[in-house]
């Protein structure tokens, strides 16, 4: 079962976003291997680009079981479809199910653990905006990117995150906290 934290949104709010479609240019949409492309009007603070302009973010906390991996899917498909991020949502929810596994996997030390999913939608500089997840464990151990041999069953959760992200990582926890975050990115990209 997850949570929310203290004072984030479970969703967004309904007025964020409830007349975006209404008597306004539509957006062309189309996806590449690291980068979805939006054309459309410019942000102006109340336009189709508005849920871009500024920055989301949700957080919610999942026993460390195996079986709550539809539940982080549910979660983050709802999160990207109510942000109207609907062309990132399988390679989002791909690489955030691989990185929840292996938190399960070899970030727990038993049921009694969590593993904290943080989905974000933020400016990113220069580049736009990005869609940035962080699955956070108890465990101080960083992951390690390996080739599996063709016969083993495992192993390829960490190269399926580097092909399906644009960049990914790992750094401390929050400040007071233990373990550790694994963290990827898919950019949003504007065209002029």
């Amino acid at each position: 079962m997850s949570r929310s934290l203290p004072g984030l949104p479970q969703r967004p709010a309904p007025a964020d976003d409830e007349d975006l479609g209404r008597d306004r240019p539509a957006l062309a949409v189309s996806v590449n291997r690291h980068c979805i492309r939006i054309t459309g009007p410019e942000p102006r603070g109340e336009g189709p680009m508005s849920a871009l302009a500024t920055r989301r973010l949700f957080r919610a906390e999942f026993p460390a079981l195996p079986d709550r991996a539809a539940a982080v899917r549910r979660m983050v498909t709802g999160h990207l479809n109510d942000w109207r991020l609907g062309a990132l949502v399988d390679g989002a929810v791909l690489a955030t199910n691989e990185l929840f596994a292996n938190a399960v996997e070899h970030g727990s030390s038993g049921p009694a653990d969590t593993v904290t999913i943080t989905v974000s939608l933020e400016a990113a500089g220069c580049f736009g905006h990005q869609l940035r997840v962080e699955v956070a464990d108890g465990s101080p151990v960083i992951p390690v990117f390996r080739r599996a041999s063709p016969t083993e069953e495992c192993g390829r959760g960490l190269a399926i995150v580097d092909c399906l992200a644009s960049d990914w990582g790992t750094e401390p926890p929050d400040p007071g906290g233990e373990g550790k975050k694994v963290w990827f990115t898919l950019p949003l990209e504007r065209a002029s």
